[in-house]
This record gives C-alpha cells, sequence and structure tokens, in this order.
C-alpha cells in the first residue's frame, strides 16, 4: 500500500486504483515517440543505404556514348513518339569476376546474345527480336578499344561486338533495321547467372533428355528448373542439343526468356524481399548501360512502364533469315520480310506472331521464320459493299505466356 504521493499500483482514498500521474505519462508518451522516431530514422538510413548501394551498382557506359554522339547525325530518327528500342547484349567475355571458367580471357569478346527489345508508345505489349549472331551484315567503321579505328566491312554480325563493343553493335543494328536504339544493357556470364539464382531458378520444358559436356548439362526430359551453370548452358549450348543451329539455340533463349519474365511478374518474386533484394542486387551490379539508364531511378521508371503488361502480349521471334549462299554456316535476311518487320517496329506497330508448326523432319533442318499474310477481313462502305483491308504479316514466334511444358 502506498500514500497520498501517488505511486503506480497504489489506492485512492476510495480504495480505489490509483492512476499515473500526468507527468509520468507524458514522459512515457516521449519515450515512445522517441523510439519510433529512431526506428523511423534507422528504417530511412537503411533504406538510404540499399538505395544508394543498388544505384552505385550499375555501370555506366560512357565511351558508348561519346561513340554514339559523333554519329548523331547518321543515325536514324525516332519515329514512334513515346515508344522505346533497347539493344539487350550478352557478352562472351571471360574477364571478370566469374567468367574465368568459360576459357582463356585475350582480352576479346563477342555479343554472344543480342536483342532488341521494342516497347510501344502504350506500353501494353513487348516484342524481342533474337538477331543472329552469324547474320552477315554491313559494320560500320568503329572505335577499338585500343583507339584505332576498323574500316567498314561486309561481315558477321558479333564482330561489331568484339571490334568496337556496345556502340558499334548499336550502329549496326540501326544500319540494318532503321531503328533508333535509345537505350542499350550489356551482362556477361556471371551476372546472368546470379539472375537466374536470386528468383529461385527457371522452369524450362525439355523434350528429351540432355548430356552434354561441355554445356555442363545433364537433364532428364520434361519441365526442369534450371540455376546457375545450367541455365547458362542451356542457353549457350549450340552444337549438342536439337540439331546444333544457331536457330534452336534462339529458340531455347527465347523460351527461357519467357519463362524468366513470368516468374519475375509472379508474386514469389515481387512481393518477396528475401528474393526482389538479391535480383535488384544482381541485375544491378551485372549491368552496363547507356547513361540514360544508369541509375536506379531511370531503371526503375522502365520496369514499372512494363511490368504490367500480360505475359501473352509479351513476343519472341527472331529477324527472317536463311542460310547465307556462300557459306551455309553464316546467315542472311529474308525479303521483304525482314524489311517488313523493321517498318513495323520502327513505326510502332504491333508484331503478331504463330508458333513455329511441329513437322517430323523439324530437327533436321533450320527453317527461316517468314512472315505470312492473314486473312484479310471486310470494311463495310456506305453503298453496302465490302473492301478487304491490308493484311496484317505474321511470323513465326512465340510469346512469355506460351513458355510452359504442353
Amino acid at each position: 500500500m502506498t500514500d497520498s504521493a501517488g505511486i503506480p499500483g497504489g489506492t485512492d482514498a476510495a480504495g480505489g486504483e490509483r492512476r499515473p500521474p500526468r507527468n509520468r505519462r507524458r514522459r512515457l508518451l516521449r519515450w515512445i515517440g522517441l523510439g519510433l522516431a529512431l526506428l523511423v530514422l534507422l528504417g530511412t538510413a537503411a533504406g538510404w543505404w540499399l538505395y544508394n548501394k543498388l544505384d552505385g551498382n550499375i555501370t555506366e557506359d560512357t565511351s558508348a556514348a561519346a561513340e554514339l554522339a559523333r554519329y548523331d547525325r547518321e543515325r536514324p530518327a525516332h519515329l514512334a513518339t513515346g515508344a522505346q528500342n533497347i539493344l539487350l547484349i550478352g557478352s562472351d567475355s571471360r574477364s571478370g569476376q566469374g567468367n574465368a571458367g568459360y576459357g582463356e580471357d585475350k582480352g576479346t569478346q563477342r555479343s554472344d546474345t543480342t536483342i532488341l527489345l521494342h516497347l510501344p508508345q502504350d506500353r501494353r505489349s513487348a516484342t524481342a527480336v533474337s538477331i543472329p549472331r552469324d547474320l552477315m551484315t554491313q559494320i560500320p567503321s568503329c572505335l577499338r578499344p585500343d583507339g584505332s579505328r576498323t574500316g567498314a566491312s561486309f561481315a558477321q554480325f558479333n564482330w561489331a561486338f568484339q571490334w568496337g563493343g556496345a556502340a558499334c553493335t548499336i550502329r549496326t543494328v540501326e544500319k540494318l533495321t532503321g531503328i533508333r536504339i535509345d537505350h542499350h544493357m550489356v551482362i556477361d556470364f556471371s551476372g546472368f547467372k546470379r539472375m537466374v539464382d536470386a528468383v529461385g531458378g527457371v522452369e524450362v520444358c525439355l523434350a528429351e533428355p540432355v548430356n552434354d559436356v561441355q554445356a555442363k548439362l545433364k537433364l532428364p526430359a520434361g519441365l526442369q528448373t534450371l540455376r546457375g551453370e545450367q541455365a547458362l548452358g542451356f542457353v549457350r549450348a549450340r552444337h549438342s542439343l536439337g540439331n546444333g543451329s544457331d536457330t534452336e539455340r534462339m529458340g531455347r533463349q527465347q523460351q527461357f526468356l519467357g519463362s524468366l519474365v513470368k516468374k519475375v511478374q509472379s508474386n514469389g518474386v515481387l512481393l518477396n524481399p528475401a528474393r526482389l533484394y538479391p535480383l535488384l542486387d544482381a541485375a544491378t551490379s551485372s549491368l552496363t548501360t547507356d547513361p540514360g539508364l544508369a541509375s536506379l531511378r531511370n531503371m526503375y521508371e522502365l520496369v514499372r512502364g512494363v511490368r504490367g503488361i500480360p505475359t501473352d502480349r509479351i513476343t519472341f521471334l527472331t529477324v527472317p533469315r536463311r542460310p547465307y549462299a556462300p557459306n551455309p554456316n553464316r546467315d542472311e535476311l529474308v525479303e521483304p520480310d525482314a524489311t517488313r518487320l523493321f517498318r513495323q517496329l520502327r513505326e510502332d506497330e504491333p508484331v503478331t506472331v504463330t508458333p513455329p508448326q511441329p513437322s517430323a523432319s523439324s530437327a533436321a533442318r533450320t527453317p527461316a521464320p517468314t512472315a505470312t499474310d492473314a486473312t484479310p477481313e471486310g470494311n463495310s462502305t456506305g453503298e453496302g459493299t465490302s473492301t478487304p483491308s491490308a493484311p496484317i504479316p505474321t511470323f513465326t514466334g512465340t510469346t512469355a505466356g506460351n513458355a510452359e511444358c504442353r
């Protein structure tokens, strides 16, 4: 029992429980407020640290920007306001942490994979076009790393990256397609593996078992979850899977990317901090980009604009091509199909794809994904007659929504 001075737990004259004095309640509220303020401060500091860490991970490609500025007057004009064209380049460089196991670092690199990603103005779809590494094309004069310049030449496409890096590759793509490239991203072997592991692996469907020593790949047929080294082997293997063609390799890359997109869009990644942060850390630390994308804010704005695109409207295809007549181990464009595809992308028109038709001999040949004309639909006129509309070209390809076992 306490006296009337008032100690918590005491009683008043009427025998009831005494309330804490007003100044004690004020002290208690003050300490609670200070504690909350400290938590907010610590949370803000942690968030600021994480933001700066991720922001500082991205490597800015200032040399490519300077080279492109030098040739700005020669580059294609923007024809579709609001649309964006991003060149995604997978480098086979052996330099850098984690890449030495893929061969000797001879100071050279080529574009192992090159994809032109078109994002339309309305951001309701996306089109990813693979450009074969062995495509014969005109490569302009490019700045070498040692400061010298190459001469313009007709050569296989992936030599552009070896000769002059991203700037030379971008100028080659622009010359080939007439499409203005707005941004570019370069990722190496190690970065690709880290991104796949960060999302917990990616599912792919194998039509038959795989046993490839060179690609470090031994898998049964059916649905498989690939991680790290297995994923890299799956998208890079060329001579021991399927018919050994680059066509099938690009098809596997498109299948894998479609599955990766579905995985990243799932709640298991975007709403899981334990997976989201490693993914962001792996992505930002593995990328070399143009200055316009070399910040977390700009990368976020890009992702925010496309994260809601349905998977069945994310389209994958390869430029229409066929074996190059003088050397069947190289490719050349199929015309007028390629020109038609490039025009649609340049003018921000939708690109329609249909899945490749399976056949008994498909494993023994390299099909060229040519365009076909869709069935025209009639348009009503004032006289009650019908005038057919222009046919819509359809290309062989797939969507991220089809990236699953069937």
